[in-house]
Protein backbone atom coordinates (compact mmCIF):
# COMPACT_ATOMS: atom_id res chain seq x y z
CA UNK A 1 0.00 0.00 0.00
CA UNK A 2 1.43 3.58 -0.79
CA UNK A 3 1.23 5.91 2.12
CA UNK A 4 0.05 9.86 1.07
CA UNK A 5 2.82 11.80 0.82
CA UNK A 6 3.37 14.58 3.52
CA UNK A 7 5.88 17.76 3.82
CA UNK A 8 6.87 17.95 7.21
CA UNK A 9 8.14 21.63 8.11
CA UNK A 10 10.93 21.19 11.54
CA UNK A 11 10.68 24.27 13.25
CA UNK A 12 13.82 25.59 14.41
CA UNK A 13 15.34 26.29 17.47
CA UNK A 14 12.94 24.10 18.85
CA UNK A 15 13.06 21.81 22.35
CA UNK A 16 15.36 22.16 25.46
CA UNK A 17 16.27 25.30 26.23
CA UNK A 18 19.54 26.00 28.04
CA UNK A 19 17.58 26.43 31.57
CA UNK A 20 15.94 22.81 30.68
CA UNK A 21 18.84 21.56 29.98
CA UNK A 22 20.79 22.51 33.35
CA UNK A 23 18.04 21.69 35.66
CA UNK A 24 17.97 17.91 34.43
CA UNK A 25 22.06 17.72 34.68
CA UNK A 26 21.47 19.05 38.00
CA UNK A 27 19.45 16.11 39.31
CA UNK A 28 21.76 14.09 37.18
CA UNK A 29 24.88 15.07 38.92
CA UNK A 30 23.42 14.79 42.03
CA UNK A 31 22.32 11.46 41.42
CA UNK A 32 25.97 10.95 40.40
CA UNK A 33 27.61 12.00 43.33
CA UNK A 34 25.17 11.59 46.51
CA UNK A 35 23.80 8.29 44.70
CA UNK A 36 19.44 7.65 45.27
CA UNK A 37 17.20 9.08 46.44
CA UNK A 38 17.50 12.44 45.46
CA UNK A 39 14.22 14.03 46.72
CA UNK A 40 12.97 16.67 43.97
CA UNK A 41 10.00 19.53 44.64
CA UNK A 42 7.81 19.28 41.81
CA UNK A 43 8.75 18.36 38.48
CA UNK A 44 12.08 19.33 37.67
CA UNK A 45 10.65 20.73 34.04
CA UNK A 46 6.90 19.95 32.97
CA UNK A 47 7.79 16.86 30.70
CA UNK A 48 6.59 13.79 32.22
CA UNK A 49 8.93 11.74 29.80
CA UNK A 50 12.21 13.85 31.50
CA UNK A 51 10.31 13.31 34.98
CA UNK A 52 10.01 9.26 34.48
CA UNK A 53 13.54 8.78 33.03
CA UNK A 54 14.98 10.82 36.17
CA UNK A 55 12.90 8.28 38.46
CA UNK A 56 14.17 5.38 36.82
CA UNK A 57 17.62 7.00 37.86
CA UNK A 58 16.40 7.66 41.37
CA UNK A 59 15.18 10.73 41.45
CA UNK A 60 12.08 11.35 44.02
CA UNK A 61 9.41 13.77 43.18
CA UNK A 62 7.50 15.45 45.88
CA UNK A 63 4.75 18.39 46.24
CA UNK A 64 6.32 19.81 49.12
CA UNK A 65 9.66 19.61 51.61
CA UNK A 66 7.85 17.88 54.06
CA UNK A 67 7.57 14.62 51.79
CA UNK A 68 11.78 14.93 52.62
CA UNK A 69 12.98 12.65 54.99
CA UNK A 70 14.97 14.19 57.37
CA UNK A 71 18.80 14.33 56.21
CA UNK A 72 17.24 13.80 52.57
CA UNK A 73 19.37 16.04 49.41
CA UNK A 74 16.43 17.90 47.65
CA UNK A 75 16.11 19.95 44.66
CA UNK A 76 14.09 22.76 43.84
CA UNK A 77 12.38 22.85 40.34
CA UNK A 78 13.33 25.42 37.30
CA UNK A 79 10.71 26.83 37.64
CA UNK A 80 11.70 29.05 41.00
CA UNK A 81 10.38 29.08 44.20
CA UNK A 82 9.35 31.25 47.22
CA UNK A 83 11.40 32.35 49.61
CA UNK A 84 9.97 29.64 52.37
CA UNK A 85 10.83 27.03 50.62
CA UNK A 86 14.75 27.08 51.28
CA UNK A 87 14.01 28.71 54.51
CA UNK A 88 12.13 25.57 55.50
CA UNK A 89 14.81 23.51 53.99
CA UNK A 90 17.44 25.45 56.09
CA UNK A 91 15.29 25.53 59.23
CA UNK A 92 15.32 21.32 58.74
CA UNK A 93 18.92 21.66 57.77
CA UNK A 94 18.23 19.85 54.59
CA UNK A 95 20.91 19.60 51.92
CA UNK A 96 19.30 21.43 48.78
CA UNK A 97 20.33 22.30 45.23
CA UNK A 98 18.51 25.35 43.72
CA UNK A 99 17.55 24.57 39.96
CA UNK A 100 16.05 28.18 39.24
CA UNK A 101 16.73 28.96 35.65
CA UNK A 102 18.84 31.44 36.22
CA UNK A 103 16.42 33.84 33.73
CA UNK A 104 13.75 33.39 36.25
CA UNK A 105 16.50 33.98 39.12
CA UNK A 106 16.48 37.52 37.09
CA UNK A 107 13.38 38.33 37.21
CA UNK A 108 13.17 37.85 40.92
CA UNK A 109 16.12 39.90 40.99
CA UNK A 110 14.41 42.47 38.86
CA UNK A 111 11.40 42.30 41.46
CA UNK A 112 13.42 42.64 44.57
CA UNK A 113 15.62 45.59 43.81
CA UNK A 114 12.33 47.43 42.16
CA UNK A 115 11.02 46.63 45.80
CA UNK A 116 13.76 47.66 47.66
CA UNK A 117 13.58 51.05 45.94
CA UNK A 118 9.53 51.41 46.94
CA UNK A 119 7.79 50.46 43.36
CA UNK A 120 5.03 48.67 43.84
CA UNK A 121 5.05 46.11 41.39
CA UNK A 122 2.73 44.26 38.82
CA UNK A 123 3.64 40.77 37.46
CA UNK A 124 2.54 40.07 33.80
CA UNK A 125 1.97 35.96 34.39
CA UNK A 126 -0.23 33.19 34.58
CA UNK A 127 -2.16 32.82 37.99
CA UNK A 128 -1.06 29.24 39.88
CA UNK A 129 1.99 28.40 37.12
CA UNK A 130 4.97 27.42 39.47
CA UNK A 131 7.37 30.33 38.09
CA UNK A 132 4.49 33.49 39.09
CA UNK A 133 4.00 31.40 42.49
CA UNK A 134 7.84 31.84 43.10
CA UNK A 135 8.16 35.22 41.64
CA UNK A 136 4.77 36.57 44.08
CA UNK A 137 7.05 34.75 47.03
CA UNK A 138 9.83 36.61 46.38
CA UNK A 139 7.98 39.49 48.33
CA UNK A 140 6.20 40.04 50.79
CA UNK A 141 2.25 39.73 50.14
CA UNK A 142 0.42 42.67 48.41
CA UNK A 143 3.87 43.85 47.27
CA UNK A 144 3.38 41.85 43.98
CA UNK A 145 -0.05 42.43 41.65
CA UNK A 146 -0.58 39.60 39.12
CA UNK A 147 -2.29 40.48 35.66
CA UNK A 148 -3.07 38.02 33.30
CA UNK A 149 -4.73 40.00 30.64
CA UNK A 150 -5.72 43.29 29.59
CA UNK A 151 -8.80 43.30 31.28
CA UNK A 152 -7.17 43.24 34.12
CA UNK A 153 -5.37 46.32 34.38
CA UNK A 154 -8.91 48.61 34.67
CA UNK A 155 -8.96 46.59 38.60
CA UNK A 156 -5.65 47.30 39.65
CA UNK A 157 -5.48 49.22 42.72
CA UNK A 158 -2.14 51.52 42.59
CA UNK A 159 -0.87 52.76 45.69
CA UNK A 160 1.52 55.58 43.50
CA UNK A 161 1.27 55.32 39.77
CA UNK A 162 4.72 57.44 39.82
CA UNK A 163 5.99 54.44 41.75
CA UNK A 164 5.09 51.51 39.78
CA UNK A 165 7.36 48.57 37.40
CA UNK A 166 6.29 45.40 36.04
CA UNK A 167 7.90 42.23 35.54
CA UNK A 168 6.98 39.14 33.51
CA UNK A 169 6.81 35.54 33.03
CA UNK A 170 9.34 34.11 31.32
CA UNK A 171 7.80 31.93 29.22
CA UNK A 172 4.43 33.99 27.78
CA UNK A 173 3.55 34.76 24.40
CA UNK A 174 5.15 37.65 23.36
CA UNK A 175 2.12 39.31 21.07
CA UNK A 176 0.06 39.23 24.61
CA UNK A 177 2.42 40.62 26.86
CA UNK A 178 3.45 43.49 24.22
CA UNK A 179 0.00 44.11 23.81
CA UNK A 180 -0.52 44.08 28.08
CA UNK A 181 2.41 46.11 28.30
CA UNK A 182 1.23 48.93 25.70
CA UNK A 183 -1.69 48.56 27.76
CA UNK A 184 -0.33 49.03 31.09
CA UNK A 185 1.77 52.74 29.27
CA UNK A 186 -1.23 53.41 28.33
CA UNK A 187 -3.09 53.78 32.00
CA UNK A 188 0.42 54.30 34.06
CA UNK A 189 2.34 56.33 32.08
CA UNK A 190 5.28 56.10 34.24
CA UNK A 191 5.52 52.54 34.91
CA UNK A 192 9.16 51.19 35.27
CA UNK A 193 10.02 48.25 32.41
CA UNK A 194 12.50 45.76 33.62
CA UNK A 195 16.37 46.68 32.33
CA UNK A 196 16.44 43.99 30.13
CA UNK A 197 13.52 41.69 28.11
CA UNK A 198 11.79 39.09 30.54
CA UNK A 199 10.72 36.64 28.11
CA UNK A 200 13.52 34.47 27.94
CA UNK A 201 15.62 33.61 24.63
CA UNK A 202 14.15 30.24 23.86
CA UNK A 203 10.11 31.53 23.95
CA UNK A 204 10.58 34.17 21.85
CA UNK A 205 13.12 31.64 19.80
CA UNK A 206 10.30 29.02 19.37
CA UNK A 207 7.50 31.88 18.56
CA UNK A 208 9.40 33.17 15.89
CA UNK A 209 10.13 30.06 14.02
CA UNK A 210 6.68 28.65 14.36
CA UNK A 211 5.34 32.22 13.17
CA UNK A 212 7.93 31.22 10.06
CA UNK A 213 6.15 28.33 9.10
CA UNK A 214 2.83 28.69 10.12
CA UNK A 215 1.27 30.11 6.75
CA UNK A 216 3.13 27.27 5.06
CA UNK A 217 1.03 24.31 7.14
CA UNK A 218 -2.23 22.84 7.16
CA UNK A 219 -1.56 21.36 10.68
CA UNK A 220 1.08 22.52 13.21
CA UNK A 221 1.84 19.96 16.07
CA UNK A 222 3.56 21.01 19.23
CA UNK A 223 5.51 18.40 21.11
CA UNK A 224 5.04 19.45 24.58
CA UNK A 225 3.09 18.42 28.21
CA UNK A 226 -0.33 19.65 29.05
CA UNK A 227 0.88 21.73 31.82
CA UNK A 228 3.90 23.49 30.17
CA UNK A 229 3.48 26.90 29.43
CA UNK A 230 5.51 27.58 26.85
CA UNK A 231 4.10 24.79 24.78
CA UNK A 232 0.32 25.87 24.99
CA UNK A 233 1.51 29.47 23.95
CA UNK A 234 2.98 27.60 20.72
CA UNK A 235 -0.10 26.58 19.81
CA UNK A 236 -1.96 29.60 20.32
CA UNK A 237 1.27 31.44 18.12
CA UNK A 238 0.45 29.11 15.57
CA UNK A 239 -3.10 29.58 14.84
CA UNK A 240 -2.43 33.72 15.02
CA UNK A 241 0.12 33.11 12.43
CA UNK A 242 -2.17 31.78 10.18
CA UNK A 243 -2.25 28.30 10.42
CA UNK A 244 -5.73 26.30 10.52
CA UNK A 245 -5.18 23.60 13.22
CA UNK A 246 -2.57 23.34 15.63
CA UNK A 247 -2.27 21.09 18.52
CA UNK A 248 0.10 20.23 21.63
CA UNK A 249 0.58 16.35 21.75
CA UNK A 250 2.77 15.08 24.69
CA UNK A 251 3.95 11.95 22.83
CA UNK A 252 3.45 10.17 19.47
CA UNK A 253 0.85 7.82 20.74
CA UNK A 254 -1.47 10.43 22.04
CA UNK A 255 -1.72 12.23 18.80
CA UNK A 256 -5.34 11.75 16.67
CA UNK A 257 -3.98 11.12 13.51
CA UNK A 258 -7.08 12.00 12.03
CA UNK A 259 -6.44 15.57 12.31
CA UNK A 260 -3.93 15.26 9.54
CA UNK A 261 -6.45 13.24 6.76
CA UNK A 262 -6.06 14.68 3.74
CA UNK A 263 -3.53 17.31 4.58
CA UNK A 264 -0.66 17.48 2.83
CA UNK A 265 2.08 19.88 5.14
CA UNK A 266 2.52 19.76 8.62
CA UNK A 267 4.39 21.96 10.87
CA UNK A 268 6.33 20.23 14.00
CA UNK A 269 8.03 22.22 16.74
CA UNK A 270 8.53 21.27 20.81
CA UNK A 271 8.59 23.05 23.54
CA UNK A 272 11.78 23.98 25.57
CA UNK A 273 10.94 21.12 28.02
CA UNK A 274 10.15 18.92 25.28
CA UNK A 275 13.61 16.62 24.34
CA UNK A 276 14.34 16.03 20.72
CA UNK A 277 13.99 11.99 20.83
CA UNK A 278 10.11 12.84 21.51
CA UNK A 279 10.31 14.82 17.75
CA UNK A 280 12.62 11.95 16.30
CA UNK A 281 9.61 9.33 18.05
CA UNK A 282 6.87 11.70 16.35
CA UNK A 283 8.42 11.89 12.67
CA UNK A 284 8.98 8.19 13.16
CA UNK A 285 5.40 7.52 13.53
CA UNK A 286 4.88 9.75 10.44
CA UNK A 287 6.64 7.94 8.47
CA UNK A 288 4.79 4.54 9.51
CA UNK A 289 1.12 6.76 8.08
CA UNK A 290 3.10 8.63 5.05
CA UNK A 291 5.77 9.07 2.65
CA UNK A 292 7.57 11.98 4.77
CA UNK A 293 9.87 14.90 3.53
CA UNK A 294 11.30 16.94 5.54
CA UNK A 295 12.00 20.92 5.43
CA UNK A 296 14.07 22.22 8.34
CA UNK A 297 13.65 26.02 8.79
CA UNK A 298 15.81 27.59 11.20
CA UNK A 299 15.14 31.38 12.36
CA UNK A 300 18.48 31.25 14.14
CA UNK A 301 20.87 29.24 15.94
CA UNK A 302 21.29 29.00 19.81
CA UNK A 303 23.97 28.91 21.53
CA UNK A 304 23.79 29.84 25.50
CA UNK A 305 24.54 27.61 28.12
CA UNK A 306 24.50 28.08 31.96
CA UNK A 307 27.20 26.51 34.68
CA UNK A 308 25.74 24.05 37.03
CA UNK A 309 25.82 25.18 40.60
CA UNK A 310 29.51 25.52 42.16
CA UNK A 311 28.72 22.67 45.04
CA UNK A 312 27.87 20.22 42.07
CA UNK A 313 31.40 20.70 40.61
CA UNK A 314 33.69 21.48 43.00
Amino acid sequence: MTHPPLTILLASPRGFCAGVDRAIQIVETALERYGPPIYVRHEIVHNRHVVESLERKGAVFVDELDQVPNAGRVIFSAHGVPKTVPAEAERRELFYVDATCPLVSKVHNEAMHQHKVGNQIILIGHDGHPEVVGTMGQLPAGAILLVENESDIADLDIADPAKLAFVTQTTLSVDDTANIVAALRQRFPDIIAPRSEDICYATTNRQDAVKAIAERCDVIVVIGAPNSSNSNRLVEVALRAGCADALLVERADWMNWSRLAGHKTLGITAGASAPEELVAEFIAACRERFTVEIEEISVREEDVSFNLPRMLVA
